[in-house]
């Protein structure tokens, strides 16, 4: 019996942001338990801030700016 096509599984890695993955998935989180989504594009958290971990909830905008981007004597600006 010829094996069914097997589907490639993108995943899509941001600098600064989540990793979107096609779906459905499941991930195995730190407690061992699965968690599944099927939505088509999913955003796994990869900065470990999200409210919704394993699921992305957008946490990690509100972090602070680089270094490089830092106002007069090298201290961050606030705005």
């Amino acid at each position: 019996m010829p094996r069914a096509r097997e589907r490639v599984c993108r995943i899509r890695a941001d600098r600064d942001g989540p990793l979107l993955i096609e779906g459905p998935v499941e991930i195995t989180g730190p407690d061992g338990e699965p968690v599944v989504s099927r939505r088509f594009v999913v955003a796994v958290c990869t900065c470990r801030r999200s409210r919704t971990y394993p699921w992305c909830d957008t946490s990690h905008r509100r972090r602070g700016k680089p270094a490089d981007d830092a106002g007069p004597a090298g201290r961050e600006t606030h705005e």
